[in-house]
């Protein structure tokens, strides 16, 4: 099996030499390049056709979510999949990051191991936003406030729902919620792998990468609004 190729975007040097020592130390991984701004993380990313891009959202020039955006417009780059780096996990670019097309965030304080982990996950196609992250995921819509359900995609998003059976639409509301398969699973009476199986349709349905663009989608549409705990 072929490793998984990594490239490191972050305009700290230091932080990249950190990074680039972890991931090389796995067996399953290699850093294929680094960038210390998003111009040149698009063109590395093409060049070096890797799997995963570790992006820092904020860079001197070109920043992250411009970068990503770049990336997840590009046909040739549909594969490739972008894990946000920020100083705090509620950061004021996370969501629109998430809308531009990234598979999920996590803090720049985070342990080895779940560095590691995101990367083999974002790598496999899989979602990389966890119940907790997701949870974190709807204080920062609180937080940002917004009209849910009334933005210039909405009606698209409205749209592309009205594809969905009842039980998928179910299935989507508890994804949102924060719920795991696992959780879904026992809350419906049915088995993850059923409920895999409507994520996934859901998935293909609505156009989203992965689940954080499933979360997305419905704070985006209105199917579902935040509310305080």
């Amino acid at each position: 099996m072929n490793p998984i190729k990594v490239l490191l975007v972050d305009d700290q040097a230091l932080l990249r030499s950190a990074f680039r020592v972890l991931v090389d130390s796995e067996p399953d991984m290699r850093v294929v390049g680094e960038a210390a701004d998003g111009a040149e993380a698009v063109e590395l990313a093409r060049s070096t056709h890797a799997d995963v891009v570790l992006m820092d959202i904020r860079m001197p020039g070109t920043d992250g979510l411009a970068a990503t955006r770049m990336i997840s417009a590009d046909p040739a780059l549909a594969d490739v999949r972008i894990v946000m780096l920020t100083t705090f996990e509620v950061d004021e670019y996370v969501v629109r990051s998430l809308r531009a097309g990234a598979s999920g965030f996590l803090g720049k304080g985070a342990e080895p191991d779940e560095l590691l982990n995101a990367i083999r996950i974002a790598a496999a196609g899989e979602a990389l936003l966890s119940p907790a992250a997701t949870k974190g995921l709807i204080a920062t819509f609180l937080a940002q406030g917004g009209s849910w359900g009334e933005g210039p995609d909405a009606a698209v998003y409205s749209e592309r729902l009205a594809a969905l059976t009842v039980r998928e639409r179910e299935v989507l509301v508890l994804v949102a919620g924060g719920l795991s398969n696992d959780e879904i699973a026992d809350r419906l009476t049915v088995s993850p792998l059923t409920v895999k199986t409507h994520v996934n349709r859901a998935m293909a349905k609505l156009g989203a990468r992965d689940r954080a663009q499933l979360v997305v989608t419905a704070y985006e549409s209105g199917l579902v609004r935040p509310r305080a705990e």
